[in-house]
Parts: C-alpha cells; structure tokens; sequence
C-alpha cells in the first residue's frame, strides 16, 4: 500500500442502507424523520428534567445523561448515511471514517454502562430504599458518569487506534451504512488479528460485565419485590423497572447479535448485520423517550408542564 492511500484523499465506500435505487427516497424519509423524532424526543426529557425540580433525583439525573448521549450516538451515523443518500454517494474518506468510528464507540459504549449505572441505581432504591439518598449521593452519583465517560473513551481509543495501525489497499466497499469494527477489518489488506483479539476480550468484556452485572441487580430486584406484602407496592415497582429491562432487552440482544455472534460473508448476512446495526444505532435511541415516558406518571407530567409551559410563553409573544 503506498501511504497516499491513508490521507483524506483515501476515501471508503459504505455500503449503505439498501441496493436497491429505488428504494433510496424512502428509506431517506424514514430515517429523516426516525432522527428528528430521536433527537426531538431525547432534548425533551433533558428539558423536562432540568426544569422540573421534582426530577431532580438521581434516576432522572442518569436518564438525562442518557438521553444525551443517545441523541450523539445517533447523530455520529444517521446523518452521513442520509446525506450519502440524498447526493447518490457511498464514500467516506479516511479520516472522516476513523472520526466516525470514535465517536461511535464512546457514545455506544456509554449507553451500556449507563443502563448497567441505572440497573444498580434501581437496585438501591427497591433493595435498600432506607439508604438510598446516602448511597446515590451527587457526588457519587457525578463520580458514577465521570467513571463511563473515561472507561468509554478508553475502550474508543484502544480499537481507534488499532484500526489506524490497519493498510487500506485501494477504494474499499464497507459491508455497512457507518464505519464500524468488524465491517472495517473486513477490508483491511493487513493482518488483523491482534484487532480481532481486543475486539473480543475487551469488547466483549464492555458489553458482556454491563448485562452480567444488570441480570445480577434485576434478580435481587425481583426477589426483592415479591417479598413486599402489597399488591399495589409489588405493581409499582415492576412498574419503575419495566421500561428499563424493555430497553435492556432489546439493546443488548442487536449489539450481542452484531459483536458476539459474528456470521458469514454471504450477501444476505450483510443485510443481517445492517438490520441489527440499525436496531441498535437508530431504533433504541427512537424508542427510548418514548418507554420511559409514557410507562412513568412523573416523567408524563414534566413533559406535559414543558409543553404546556412553552406553548403559553409564545402566545404571549
């Protein structure tokens, strides 16, 4: 490889959503509008939470943390695959790839630590409610985000790095609609096996402890529950923990499918690979204002004062 290659003039080719011309206006709207209502959703409950003092608690201090890095984990893919959409384009250059690739993986990566950071924080709240203000305190609870900012930059950092180790021959078709690992080694021309071996063992480590340690607090939650004697108590707890063990499920189930189940080169597991890549970088942060607050009476009733709120201050104007 002649090292022209790994400038910004070297650019990638994606290989997009669909084949199929045809196709493309569709799915541009769908996705246009997946990532308006995303962004539109998740900005909300950051709203909501930072105006109502009655959220001020640190379970809605971790849902606004996570709110925000959905709506940046999002926008790190969607937008370059609806602008390649509209201008008929596939290409990404070098630089913008590895860009791409970075903040992908810290915004990703801080989604699973904060869902395992709101597990144990709902595990202190139902199994140790007495203790719980002294256990979640701001400090701690600021300690807790700073440790999944650092633990997610360092795990995009390492795989960054070693992706700008890789040779890139010529122009190469990416097997995906963003720049990511596995479709990245793919295409490398160079031996990738030192890749492969941190992608599964610390890769496999961010995602495999988070859901351990998540499966560890719902059980203890769970046993805890069906120890309290009311009915209407046993109902509310499931209820607070219901919309998080439903995000749980489906984010962890797309991303073990993608980085832990590895499958052929085949054409069709392409498109396998891209529909659980979109599951989990499109339709998770899409769903997530939505489960969390229309299962949750407070959250219901911020959004709604917000609302409320806004729509009065512009008639007044």
């Amino acid at each position: 490889m002649e090292e022209g290659n790994q400038t910004s003039s070297f650019e990638f080719l994606l290989w997009g959503l669909s084949e199929q011309p045809e196709q493309q206006p569709i799915l541009f709207l769908v996705f246009l509008w997946m990532y308006i209502v995303t962004v539109t959703g998740n900005l909300l409950i950051v709203l909501a939470i930072l105006t109502d003092k009655r959220l001020h608690t640190p379970m809605y201090f971790f849902l606004a943390t996570l709110s925000c890095a959905d709506v940046l984990f999002t926008s790190s893919t969607v937008p370059k695959a609806l602008v390649n959409i509209q201008t008929h384009s596939r290409s990404i250059s070098y630089a913008g790839c590895l860009t791409q690739l970075y903040f992908f993986l810290t915004f990703g990566d801080m989604d699973i630590f904060l869902l395992a950071t709101m597990a144990y924080d709902r595990y202190v709240a139902i199994c140790h409610p007495l203790h719980y203000m002294m256990i979640m305190s701001p400090r701690r609870c600021v300690l807790l985000i700073a440790t999944c900012w650092t633990l997610t930059n360092f795990v995009a950092m390492t795989h960054t790095f070693l992706m700008f180790r890789l040779s890139f021959c010529s122009k190469k078709i990416i097997p995906d609609f963003f720049c990511d690992l596995g479709p990245l080694m793919k295409v490398s021309c160079s031996n990738t096996q030192v890749n492969e071996l941190v992608l599964l063992f610390l890769g496999g480590a961010v995602i495999l402890v988070p859901f351990i340690l998540i499966l560890i607090s719902y059980i203890r939650i769970v046993a805890a529950i069906l120890r309290v004697p009311s009915a209407q108590g046993r109902h509310k707890a499931f209820s607070t923990c219901g919309s998080h063990l439903a995000v749980v499920a489906l984010f962890f189930g797309t991303v073990i499918r993608a980085y832990l189940c590895p499958s052929s080169s085949a054409s069709n597991s392409v498109e396998q690979d891209t529909a659980a890549a979109v599951m989990y970088t499109v339709v998770t942060p899409l769903l997530n204002p939505f489960i969390y607050s229309l299962r949750n009476k407070d959250m219901k009733g911020a959004l709604g004062r917000l609302i409320r709120g806004k729509v009065l201050f512009l008639k007044c104007q």
